[in-house]
């Protein structure tokens, strides 16, 4: 009898199944600090606890995305072991800021099932949920995951394909308790433009590129505990090489639109992202961004914007999303569509 995990495949996977995932982590400040020096990161609310304090968090919390990446991280020996791509994201809140010493653990329920038409690999749906040490609600999302069939005799299931929102409504944002940008310092935080000077439609070169290493996106990888075969095993792809974990992408996006965007300061939810191509060491990777639309919020002088980050492979001064065909242009890499706080 085999001790080891072989992880699930998609035949191993049943709607309305609920997997409680393996290895809470608990933050310290050196995923801080290691976050920062693999992403060009300056944000200056997760950077500065006095300026997080200033604006109504004390203590001060991480980067949002380092609460993601780790509750993320304990889902792939369980759903995406096994998985051809990460397809998509939706739905994805950040009920309350991540702080060091914070202890997440997730837990994951099977939304749908689609059989692909190759009998050979299938869409896996799943709801995740990331719970910090008093079993408050920090992060949840929803994502689809292809995943391959060990047994490709074996029946299809029904298909469910779960009905999941466009975006995430203004009004449902979680805003940090506290949160208070109305006396915001602009200077430390790099940037003076506040929501006010952002408008629907505007677009926004962030100018500057990475190239990426092996080296770096697999101690990001490890650094979330994603155990994905294809971002370590050169004998996990037919090409030889390490897949880039998507995650490390949409970070160094994130971190590159700071040139521009600043005072975008926190993620407050995802609402629908897509990995268009994948990323390879030696890439080049440049962001631009699109303002989508713009929401006040109750809490004093917070505006919402929601953002199309995208992330391209070589800089396209273009910013063309997608071609005539429909088809994302050649280069985009990451299309993430975000709502962020800034002040007003």
């Amino acid at each position: 009898m085999t001790k080891t995990n072989p992880g699930n495949f998609f035949e191993d996977f049943t709607v309305g199944q609920v997997i409680d995932h393996a290895t809470p982590r608990t933050i310290t400040e050196g995923d801080r600090a290691l976050y920062g020096a693999l992403y060009p990161t300056r944000f200056a609310l997760p950077s500065s606890a006095a300026f997080a304090a200033a604006c109504g968090l004390d203590p001060a919390p991480v980067e949002d995305l380092i609460g993601f990446h780790i509750a993320f991280g304990k889902t792939v020996p369980d759903v995406s072991l096994n998985a051809v791509a990460n397809l998509g994201y939706a739905e994805l809140r950040f009920h309350r800021p991540v702080h060091t010493g914070d202890t997440l653990r997730t837990s994951s329920e099977v939304i749908g099932l689609k059989e692909n038409s190759n009998g050979k690999t299938g869409v896996v749906y799943v709801r995740s949920t990331a719970t910090n040490q008093h079993g408050d609600v920090a992060i949840d999302w929803a994502r689809w995951v292809m995943v391959n069939k060990a047994d490709h005799s074996a029946p299809a299931p029904e298909t469910v394909v779960p009905d999941l929102a466009p975006a995430v409504a203004a009004e449902d944002l979680v805003i940090p308790a506290g949160l208070d940008f109305s006396n915001y310092d602009f200077a430390a935080a790099g940037e003076p433009h506040r929501w006010d000077d952002y408008e629907v439609g505007e677009k926004i070169d962030h100018v500057d590129g990475v190239t990426l290493t092996d080296a770096e996106h697999m101690m990001a990888t490890r650094l979330w505990q994603n155990t994905a075969k294809v971002h370590f095993n050169c004998e996990a792809r037919p090409d030889g090489n390490r897949l880039i974990y998507g995650g490390h992408i949409i970070s160094m996006a994130r971190a590159l639109s700071f040139n521009g965007l600043a005072n975008a300061q926190l993620i407050a939810a995802i609402n629908a992202g897509a990995h268009t191509a994948p990323a390879f060491a030696g890439d080049t990777v440049y962001a631009w961004s699109e303002v989508l639309d713009k929401a006040e919020t109750p809490a004093p002088g917070v505006g919402a914007l929601r953002l199309r980050l995208v992330a391209t492979k070589g800089r396209d001064e273009t910013m063309t999303l997608k071609g005539e065909d429909g088809k994302y242009a050649p280069g985009v890499l990451l299309d993430l569509d975000l709502w962020a706080l800034c002040p007003r």
